[in-house]
């Protein structure tokens, strides 16, 4: 993101309030923009050195032309890196990367084949996504990836088969409520595996702690940003618990209007007349509700915790405490 390009100058980190959920919403819908994917390298060459301008101090304020290029900057390069993000794991990409694995998971009547490889294709792409968006800071070993995604994948198959073995043994409850219960079967493994698939592929950030930062405050005449250059306190691992538990469960609050409201309206629409005339639109509709339904599900659970996260020095390791760091607050990336 523009954290990593050079110059001392701090920029904004949003035009909207982060402090607030609705201001994060706001910003997750940004950096989640789909139009983003068309911007060609060009246009983020020329983005980069425009807040690079900026970062030295050469455009004393932002602009709306600024705050545009931030937001091509911020929707591709990842925060650590600087590097682009590989497109299909973008977060701008997250809709139309899971709207084919969502809608085939949630097709009625999968036998155990099918449930079986959507759930493998599903827990793939979140081994992709949340490998390429975690912080950096503490890269990953490639043995810890394929273990990690080896497990999310057992314990996905192992919810959706065990479900879709017992529901259609609960005698006690009407066919109607058997099969809404069938269709949420995929919510109940995508929701357990996902939030284990985000511990699994970042527990090493949990074992070795990320970098936190400290917060640079405003005290200039200009009311501009401190010239200051800001380097690493050291990695805390309660720091690290932090963001990889938020991301966890922001992973869970996305899943659940996707994979609960789509099969949910389905059941309802299958018992009109209209759909029981016009079969084939089944496919079409359940496309169309995935997709509407994940354009406003994600940011809002992208804005659930804030990206960059300030926190207390008294939350972390007693080494950042003011009288040891002489820092009342750090930062840092929590991931997405």
């Amino acid at each position: 993101m523009s954290a990593s390009l050079p110059g001392s100058r701090e920029l904004p980190q949003s035009r909207y309030d982060l402090r607030t959920y609705w201001g994060r919403v706001q910003h997750a819908a940004e950096i989640s923009d789909p139009r983003t994917l068309l911007v060609p390298l060009k246009q983020l060459d020329e983005a980069k050195v425009l807040l690079a301008r900026y970062k030295r101090g050469e455009i004393p304020s932002m602009t709306p032309e600024l705050w545009r290029a931030k937001k091509i900057v911020d929707s591709t390069l990842h925060p650590d890196t600087g590097q682009p993000v590989f497109l299909p794991f973008r977060m701008s990409c997250f809709v139309l990367s899971n709207l084919v694995v969502t809608a085939g998971m949630l097709t009625p009547g999968l036998g155990t084949t099918g449930t079986l490889l959507w759930q493998i294709t599903n827990q793939s792409l979140n081994v992709a996504i949340n490998s390429a968006n975690a912080n950096k800071s503490t890269p990953l070993s490639t043995s810890s990836i394929v273990q990690s995604y080896l497990l999310a994948v057992s314990a996905s198959c192992s919810v959706a088969l065990g479900l879709n073995t017992l529901v259609p043994r609960l005698r006690r409850v009407s066919p109607h409520v058997r099969t809404v219960l069938s269709r949420l079967v995929p919510f109940a493994a995508v929701a357990s595996a996902g939030a284990l698939n985000v511990f699994l592929m970042r527990g090493e950030e949990i074992r070795q702690g990320i970098d936190v930062f400290p917060v640079v405050t405003t005290k200039t005449e200009n009311d501009d940003e401190e010239m200051n250059e800001k380097k690493s306190l050291g990695k805390s691992k309660r720091a690290a618990t932090l963001a990889v538990s938020e991301t966890a469960l922001s992973r869970v609050l996305n899943a659940t209007p996707i994979m609960v409201l789509p099969p949910l309206i389905l059941v309802r629409l299958q018992r009109t007349e209209w759909l029981r005339k016009r079969p084939r639109w089944t496919l079409p509709v359940n496309l169309g509700l995935i997709l509407t339904t994940s354009i406003f599900a994600l940011p809002l659970a992208l804005g659930a915790f804030p990206q960059r996260q300030t926190i207390s020095t008294r939350r972390l390791e007693e080494r950042f405490w003011p009288e040891n760091s002489g820092v009342e607050e750090v930062e840092f990336n929590r991931g997405i």
